[in-house]
């Protein structure tokens, strides 16, 4: 495969926050073994260091008001939105809705503000900012492998972007679903690779 341009590339950084990050965390119980497995904070760390003013850097946080009554209505959310909701999780302004201090944004960073659908472009304007940055080539990195992620790079492949999943920068509730994206779902649409061999390709 021919390198990257890095003017024409995005890395985008999903729910790296401290529900799913970090002990005391809503949903992080649900994860934890799988962030061990795979370094996934660590690894994302790495990649958003190295990635930050060569290309551009998106961090999209999923976030409520303190009710949820923008999650959806009764009866009409799924499972996800509902554990969520139980767990007080992703609420604005709460400790746990914040972005993990290892991917803390600096100036380079664009948070993308507005997610509140397991697909990014569905509620947010991250389309907007990708195609205002003449963006051709997108990774994914964040929570969940199977949901979010799987569901945005889903989204970034129907409208038209190149995509890569960062597979040592995601993490799943099980390896068994970290294990169907990256073997199974992801290669039909785009690439598979660690955080280093994307790096390594652009240019």
């Amino acid at each position: 495969m021919k390198d990257l341009k890095a003017s024409e590339t995005a890395i985008v950084f999903i729910e790296f926050q401290n529900d799913f990050g970090k002990e005391g965390g809503g949903l992080y119980g649900a994860v934890k073994d799988q962030i061990a497995k795979q370094g996934t904070i660590k690894n994302a760390a790495d990649c958003i260091k190295k990635a930050r003013g060569k290309m551009l850097t998106l961090i999209v946080p999923i976030l409520f008001e303190e009710d949820y009554r923008d999650a959806g209505c009764e009866g009409l959310l799924g499972p996800i939105h509902v554990n969520a909701a139980k767990a007080s999780a992703f609420k604005k302004g709460s400790w746990g809705g914040a972005i993990v201090d290892e991917l803390k944004p600096t100036k380079q960073d664009i948070v993308v503000e507005g997610k509140r659908t397991l697909d990014a472009f569905g509620s947010s304007n991250i389309d907007f900012l990708l195609r205002v940055n003449c963006i051709k080539n997108v990774a994914f990195a964040g929570f969940l492998t199977n949901v979010c992620v799987e569901g945005s790079a889903r989204a970034a492949y129907d409208r038209g972007f190149k995509v890569f999943l960062l597979k040592d920068c995601t993490a799943a509730m099980s390896g068994e679903e970290q294990k169907y994206v990256e073997e199974k779902f992801f290669p039909l649409i785009g690439e598979v690779l660690t955080h280093d061999e994307f790096l390594a390709k652009v240019k």
